[in-house]
């Protein structure tokens, strides 16, 4: 097996993370993790090193500029990335390392990593409601900043499309976590099998599938700002 980088991108909520997290844990012998670096405030139940490598602003700068991180960006306000040794560390061990990242960060590491040495996919939700209930239930962020979210997520999911191609090899419509996880598995084995309806693999297909999610992820925020006007 030669071991290659996995990037998992989507928008806040789209379930790149839990995916990334069920990838190690069913196949800890074919899959290793990168920790990414965040200069956000742990939630409950984050641990440091294990979540994420929790950084202030300065350390994390300190560490960009000394050529630390195989990507960065700059997330609603928060820095995130990747550690390069992190990476290699995982490859060394003769290990695919997966890595969830932003849109920006995506673009990054599949520069860093041209085919056939990356897989990259881009994950969403079966609906865009489906993002927004999920981002809501997190009960972390206000109203204003759930909306923020939301506008940010639109942004990203429209680049992706752009982006088809070029930076990501797959769109992966995550409705069901076993049938998801068991996907990526596939693609990154290079097996051929999967159900097409939760995997797009034609570039037209995905593009569709994209720009049909970010009309109707503008129509429920247009609701949801419409909502949030009537009960003030």
């Amino acid at each position: 097996m030669t071991p290659r980088v996995v990037v998992l991108a989507a928008p806040s909520g789209g379930g790149k993370t839990t995916i990334a997290r069920e990838l190690r844990t069913r196949a800890p012998e074919t899959f290793g993790y990168s920790v990414s670096a965040t200069t956000r405030k742990a939630r409950p139940g984050e641990r440091d090193g294990e979540a994420y490598h929790f950084l202030t602003r300065a350390e994390f700068e300190r560490r960009r500029e000394a050529g630390e991180f195989l990507e960065s960006t700059d997330y609603a306000g928060e820095l995130y990335g990747t550690l390069r040794h992190e990476v290699e560390q995982v490859l060394r061990g003769g290990k695919h390392v997966v890595l969830d990242v932003e849109v920006t960060g995506a673009r990054q590491v599949r520069k860093a990593y041209p085919r056939p040495a990356s897989v990259v996919l881009f994950v969403i939700p079966p609906s865009p409601r489906v993002l927004i209930e999920r981002l809501r239930k997190r009960r972390t962020e206000s109203e204003a900043e759930l909306s923020r979210r939301i506008d940010i997520a639109t942004r990203e999911v429209e680049t992706a499309r752009r982006e088809i191609g070029d930076v990501y090899d797959h769109v992966l419509v995550n409705d069901d976590l076993d049938t998801a996880v068991r996907e990526v598995i596939d693609l990154v084995q290079g097996g051929g099998g999967g159900g097409r309806d939760r995997v797009q693999r034609e570039p037209g297909a995905m593009a569709s599938l994209l720009s049909d999610f970010v009309r109707q992820l503008r129509s429920e925020v247009a609701q949801l700002k419409q909502s949030t006007g009537r009960s003030r």
